[in-house]
Protein backbone atom coordinates (compact mmCIF):
# COMPACT_ATOMS: atom_id res chain seq x y z
CA UNK A 1 0.00 0.00 0.00
CA UNK A 2 1.16 3.46 -1.01
CA UNK A 3 2.36 6.06 1.68
CA UNK A 4 0.67 9.31 1.77
CA UNK A 5 3.41 10.68 1.12
CA UNK A 6 3.53 8.60 -2.47
CA UNK A 7 -0.21 9.49 -2.99
CA UNK A 8 0.35 13.34 -2.48
CA UNK A 9 3.35 13.07 -4.95
CA UNK A 10 1.49 10.96 -7.23
CA UNK A 11 -1.94 13.06 -7.08
CA UNK A 12 0.53 16.18 -7.41
CA UNK A 13 2.32 14.96 -10.74
CA UNK A 14 -1.15 14.38 -12.26
CA UNK A 15 -2.21 17.87 -10.80
CA UNK A 16 0.83 19.19 -13.46
CA UNK A 17 2.30 20.66 -10.56
CA UNK A 18 5.80 21.23 -8.74
CA UNK A 19 7.20 20.59 -5.54
CA UNK A 20 7.64 24.63 -5.39
CA UNK A 21 4.04 25.64 -6.38
CA UNK A 22 3.07 23.06 -4.19
CA UNK A 23 4.34 24.59 -1.33
CA UNK A 24 3.91 28.01 -2.23
CA UNK A 25 -0.30 27.34 -2.17
CA UNK A 26 0.58 25.54 1.40
CA UNK A 27 2.04 28.65 2.55
CA UNK A 28 5.55 26.94 3.33
CA UNK A 29 8.87 28.63 2.96
CA UNK A 30 9.90 26.26 0.37
CA UNK A 31 9.60 23.08 -1.67
CA UNK A 32 12.09 21.11 0.92
CA UNK A 33 8.60 21.02 3.38
CA UNK A 34 6.65 18.48 0.30
CA UNK A 35 9.58 16.81 -0.58
CA UNK A 36 9.81 15.91 3.43
CA UNK A 37 6.13 15.42 3.50
CA UNK A 38 7.02 13.05 0.31
CA UNK A 39 9.39 10.84 1.50
CA UNK A 40 7.53 10.21 4.38
CA UNK A 41 9.58 12.47 6.91
CA UNK A 42 7.03 14.44 8.05
CA UNK A 43 3.74 14.32 10.19
CA UNK A 44 1.01 15.87 8.52
CA UNK A 45 -2.01 17.07 10.68
CA UNK A 46 -5.14 16.93 10.00
CA UNK A 47 -6.40 19.90 8.83
CA UNK A 48 -3.27 20.39 6.09
CA UNK A 49 -4.48 16.98 4.95
CA UNK A 50 -7.92 18.60 3.71
CA UNK A 51 -5.59 21.91 2.04
CA UNK A 52 -3.67 19.47 0.11
CA UNK A 53 -6.89 17.32 -0.83
CA UNK A 54 -8.39 20.71 -2.10
CA UNK A 55 -5.33 21.75 -3.69
CA UNK A 56 -4.98 18.48 -6.23
CA UNK A 57 -8.31 18.10 -6.61
CA UNK A 58 -8.54 14.61 -4.51
CA UNK A 59 -10.24 13.26 -1.49
CA UNK A 60 -8.57 13.57 2.13
CA UNK A 61 -9.43 9.86 2.10
CA UNK A 62 -7.45 8.69 -0.92
CA UNK A 63 -4.37 10.71 0.74
CA UNK A 64 -4.89 8.45 4.04
CA UNK A 65 -5.22 5.42 1.82
CA UNK A 66 -8.85 4.69 2.47
CA UNK A 67 -9.36 4.73 -1.45
CA UNK A 68 -7.69 2.67 -3.53
CA UNK A 69 -5.78 4.17 -6.72
CA UNK A 70 -8.33 6.50 -6.95
CA UNK A 71 -7.12 10.27 -7.39
CA UNK A 72 -10.12 11.42 -9.02
CA UNK A 73 -12.43 9.60 -7.15
CA UNK A 74 -16.23 10.63 -7.65
CA UNK A 75 -16.33 11.89 -4.09
CA UNK A 76 -13.95 15.68 -5.16
CA UNK A 77 -12.92 17.74 -2.18
CA UNK A 78 -14.48 21.20 -3.02
CA UNK A 79 -13.51 23.63 -0.52
CA UNK A 80 -13.48 23.86 3.29
CA UNK A 81 -15.74 21.13 4.15
CA UNK A 82 -17.64 21.05 1.18
CA UNK A 83 -17.28 18.02 -0.75
CA UNK A 84 -18.83 17.11 -3.82
CA UNK A 85 -20.64 14.06 -3.39
CA UNK A 86 -21.90 11.72 -6.64
CA UNK A 87 -25.91 11.58 -6.90
CA UNK A 88 -26.75 8.10 -8.27
CA UNK A 89 -29.90 7.52 -10.52
CA UNK A 90 -31.18 4.24 -8.14
CA UNK A 91 -30.50 2.86 -4.57
CA UNK A 92 -29.14 -0.02 -6.84
CA UNK A 93 -26.83 1.94 -8.62
CA UNK A 94 -25.76 3.93 -5.83
CA UNK A 95 -24.64 0.35 -3.87
CA UNK A 96 -23.56 -1.62 -6.60
CA UNK A 97 -20.14 -1.87 -8.41
CA UNK A 98 -19.53 1.61 -9.28
CA UNK A 99 -20.05 2.95 -13.04
CA UNK A 100 -19.29 6.23 -14.12
CA UNK A 101 -22.73 5.67 -16.17
CA UNK A 102 -24.76 5.33 -12.84
CA UNK A 103 -23.77 8.52 -11.52
CA UNK A 104 -26.43 11.12 -12.78
CA UNK A 105 -25.05 14.58 -11.21
CA UNK A 106 -23.29 15.58 -8.21
CA UNK A 107 -24.08 18.06 -5.32
CA UNK A 108 -22.05 19.55 -2.77
CA UNK A 109 -22.42 19.36 0.73
CA UNK A 110 -20.99 20.45 4.06
CA UNK A 111 -19.56 17.59 5.94
CA UNK A 112 -17.84 18.27 9.02
CA UNK A 113 -15.37 15.43 9.69
CA UNK A 114 -13.68 14.50 6.71
CA UNK A 115 -13.23 10.54 7.53
CA UNK A 116 -16.66 10.56 6.76
CA UNK A 117 -16.51 11.48 3.10
CA UNK A 118 -16.18 8.19 1.41
CA UNK A 119 -19.65 7.05 3.31
CA UNK A 120 -21.50 10.10 1.97
CA UNK A 121 -23.47 9.32 -1.29
CA UNK A 122 -26.64 10.75 -2.95
CA UNK A 123 -29.35 9.00 -4.03
CA UNK A 124 -32.24 10.66 -6.90
CA UNK A 125 -35.59 8.33 -5.17
CA UNK A 126 -38.04 7.54 -7.33
CA UNK A 127 -41.79 7.18 -6.33
CA UNK A 128 -44.20 8.16 -3.79
CA UNK A 129 -43.82 5.10 -1.07
CA UNK A 130 -42.30 7.91 1.16
CA UNK A 131 -44.39 11.07 1.03
CA UNK A 132 -45.07 13.05 2.06
CA UNK A 133 -41.48 13.13 3.87
CA UNK A 134 -39.51 11.81 0.98
CA UNK A 135 -41.18 13.01 -2.56
CA UNK A 136 -40.54 11.74 -5.96
CA UNK A 137 -37.31 13.64 -7.41
CA UNK A 138 -36.27 14.36 -4.22
CA UNK A 139 -32.14 13.65 -3.31
CA UNK A 140 -31.69 11.74 -0.66
CA UNK A 141 -28.12 12.14 1.63
CA UNK A 142 -26.94 8.43 2.90
CA UNK A 143 -24.02 7.74 4.75
CA UNK A 144 -23.39 3.78 4.20
CA UNK A 145 -23.39 1.89 7.31
CA UNK A 146 -25.02 -1.96 7.91
CA UNK A 147 -27.06 -1.62 10.86
CA UNK A 148 -29.73 1.10 12.06
CA UNK A 149 -31.48 1.51 14.89
CA UNK A 150 -35.21 0.29 14.97
CA UNK A 151 -37.34 3.00 13.20
CA UNK A 152 -34.87 4.86 11.42
CA UNK A 153 -35.10 5.86 7.53
CA UNK A 154 -32.65 3.48 5.78
CA UNK A 155 -32.10 2.31 2.45
CA UNK A 156 -31.60 -1.37 2.50
CA UNK A 157 -31.64 -4.54 -0.08
CA UNK A 158 -33.42 -7.27 -0.42
CA UNK A 159 -31.87 -10.11 -2.22
CA UNK A 160 -28.51 -8.18 -2.77
CA UNK A 161 -30.28 -6.18 -5.89
CA UNK A 162 -33.46 -4.90 -5.20
CA UNK A 163 -33.42 -1.41 -3.37
CA UNK A 164 -35.85 0.04 -1.20
CA UNK A 165 -35.46 3.23 1.55
CA UNK A 166 -37.87 2.79 3.73
CA UNK A 167 -38.58 2.89 7.88
CA UNK A 168 -36.60 -0.07 8.96
CA UNK A 169 -38.88 -1.57 12.16
CA UNK A 170 -37.22 -4.91 14.07
CA UNK A 171 -39.43 -6.79 15.91
CA UNK A 172 -37.91 -10.25 17.95
CA UNK A 173 -37.66 -12.53 14.48
CA UNK A 174 -39.31 -9.59 12.12
CA UNK A 175 -37.82 -6.74 9.91
CA UNK A 176 -40.70 -4.39 8.81
CA UNK A 177 -39.86 -2.16 6.10
CA UNK A 178 -42.50 0.42 6.28
CA UNK A 179 -43.56 2.93 3.87
CA UNK A 180 -44.42 6.72 5.11
CA UNK A 181 -47.12 6.97 2.33
CA UNK A 182 -50.76 4.54 4.05
CA UNK A 183 -51.49 3.23 0.57
CA UNK A 184 -48.41 0.96 0.39
CA UNK A 185 -48.07 -2.09 2.30
CA UNK A 186 -45.71 -2.78 4.65
CA UNK A 187 -42.99 -5.57 3.84
CA UNK A 188 -42.87 -7.95 6.56
CA UNK A 189 -39.66 -10.20 6.49
CA UNK A 190 -39.87 -13.15 8.98
CA UNK A 191 -37.74 -15.92 10.59
CA UNK A 192 -34.76 -17.33 7.98
CA UNK A 193 -36.69 -14.56 5.44
CA UNK A 194 -34.54 -11.62 7.71
CA UNK A 195 -31.58 -12.77 5.89
CA UNK A 196 -32.67 -11.40 2.36
CA UNK A 197 -32.87 -8.11 4.13
CA UNK A 198 -29.45 -6.03 4.63
CA UNK A 199 -29.57 -2.58 5.56
CA UNK A 200 -26.98 -0.66 3.38
CA UNK A 201 -26.77 2.74 4.71
CA UNK A 202 -28.98 5.33 6.54
CA UNK A 203 -30.84 8.89 5.19
CA UNK A 204 -29.03 11.72 6.60
CA UNK A 205 -30.85 14.31 4.73
CA UNK A 206 -33.70 14.92 2.24
CA UNK A 207 -33.38 17.75 -0.36
CA UNK A 208 -36.87 18.83 -1.46
CA UNK A 209 -36.87 19.63 -5.29
CA UNK A 210 -38.56 23.14 -6.34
Amino acid sequence: MKTIGEKIKEARIKKGLSQTELAEQLGYKSRSSINKIEVGGRDIPRSQIVKIAQILDVTPAFLMGWEDDKPNAEILSAGENIYKIPVFSSVSAGFGAYACSDVIDYMHLFIANPADVPEMLCIKVTGDSMYPKIEDGDIIVVRKQDSVDSGSIAVVLVDGEEGFVKKVIYDNEIIELVSINPEYAPKIFKGAEVLRVRVVGIVKQVIKTL
